[in-house]
C-alpha cells in the first residue's frame, strides 16, 4: 500500500559554538551586527520534510513514494534513497539551483540562529501527483508554496485521502487558503503552535475543524498530542525516551507512524500512539534519520509501551 510523500528534501548543515550568542551580539547595537561565530562541531545530514517521512515509514515496513525537488548538488542525496531502497523515481532535479538547504548554528545555552535557503523546493510545483501512479494514501508536507497547493488539488482531483501537514509553511497562507486546505484534506496535523495560529487565521476552533475532516490531530511535545475526532477527543500520551538527545525530525517521525497505521486500517487510538513511539525513537538520536530500527523492534517497543500488539 503506497504512501505518497509530498515534502521536500534538505542538507542539514548544523554548527556547535562553544560560547553563548548572548555574550557575541551587543545589545545597543543591532542595528549594525558584524559578527562570527568559531563552530568546532558540524556535521552534515540529509533532512527535509519528505525524506524524514519516507525514512520512517521504511522503517515501519511500509511502501513510501517520495515526490520532491533536489538541485544540481542532490545526487548524495539520491545515492542514499538507492541505499535506503526508497524510490526516487518522482524526485525530481532542477538543474539551476541547489537542494533546500538549512544551516543551523547552536549555542551551549540551546539557542538556535538558522539560515535556510529553500533552492530547489520552490520548484516543487512542477511535480505532478497524477505520475505517481496508485495511491493509498498521501501528505502534503511543508514544501514549496506553490507545490503545497497544487499537490492538495491533485490528491482531491484523484480521489487520494490525504494528510494536510502544514508545518513551518504554515505562515504563507492566509485563513481562506487554509480553509480550502482542510476542505480538501482528510487529515490535519499540526503542533500545538501551528494549531493556535491554524485557529487565528481560519477563526475556526479545532472541534470545528475537525467537523470537516476525518480527524485533526494536535502534536504538544512532551505533553504527548491529542486527536479531534467527531466529537471525540483522544489522548496520545508521550512514550518516555531512552534519552534526550536531538528533537530534529520529532515530528515527521510522528507522521509517519501516523500513516502506517492509518493504511494498515488501525483505530486512530493506536496510530496516534504509533506515531508518539516513533518520535520517541527518533529523539534518542542525532539527525532526523540515523535511528535504525526493524519492523519487529518496533513493534515489541509498541507492545511495551501500551501492552498490546499493533
Amino acid at each position: 500500500m503506497t504512501c505518497l510523500i509530498c515534502g521536500s528534501l534538505a542538507y542539514d548543515t548544523i554548527m556547535s559554538f562553544h560560547g553563548r550568542f548572548s555574550d557575541a551580539i551587543l545589545p545597543d547595537q543591532l542595528h549594525k551586527v558584524n559578527v562570527a561565530f568559531l563552530v568546532p562541531g558540524m556535521r552534515r545530514e540529509f533532512g527535509g520534510t519528505a525524506g524524514n517521512i519516507a525514512y520512517n515509514l521504511k522503517l515501519l515496513g511500509g511502501d513510501p513514494r517520495i515526490m520532491a525537488t533536489i538541485g544540481v548538488d542532490g545526487e548524495p542525496y539520491l545515492e542514499r534513497l538507492a541505499e535506503l531502497e526508497l524510490s526516487h523515481r518522482n524526485v525530481r532535479t532542477i538543474k539551476k539551483s541547489f537542494t533546500a538547504q538549512a544551516f543551523i548554528t547552536t549555542d551551549i545555552d540551546g539557542n538556535q540562529i538558522t539560515a535556510f535557503h529553500p533552492g530547489a523546493m520552490s520548484m516543487s510545483h512542477e511535480n505532478k501527483v497524477a505520475e505517481a501512479g496508485e495511491v493509498r494514501l498521501a501528505i502534503v508536507a511543508p514544501d514549496g508554496r506553490d507545490g503545497m497547493v497544487q499537490n492538495a488539488k491533485d490528491c482531491a482531483a484523484l480521489g487520494i485521502p490525504f494528510i494536510f501537514d502544514p508545518g513551518q509553511g504554515l505562515p504563507m497562507f492566509n485563513g481562506d487558503e487554509l480553509l480550502e486546505f482542510i476542505d480538501l484534506a482528510s487529515y490535519v496535523t499540526v503542533n500545538d503552535y501551528e494549531a493556535e495560529l491554524l485557529v487565528d487565521r481560519t477563526g475556526l476552533m479545532p472541534r470545528e475543524i475537525a467537523q470537516r475532516l476525518s480527524a485533526l490531530i494536535i502534536t504538544r511535545g512532551e505533553m504527548g498530542a491529542e486527536i479531534y475526532t467527531g466529537d471525540v477527543v483522544l489522548d496520545i500520551p508521550c512514550v518516555p525516551a531512552e534519552k534526550i538527545v536531538d528533537p530534529t525530525g520529532c515530528g515527521d517521525a510522528f507522521r509517519a507512524g501516523l500513516m502506517h497505521g492509518i493504511v494498515r486500517g488501525m483505530d486512530l487510538l493506536t496510530c496516534g500512539r504509533l506515531g508518539s513511539l516513533m518520535g520517541a525513537i527518533k529523539i534518542s538520536h542525532q539527525g532526523g534519520q540515523n535511528h535504525k530500527l526493524t519492523p519487529t523492534e518496533i513493534a515489541g517497543r509498541f507492545r511495551q509501551a501500551f501492552g498490546y500488539e499493533l
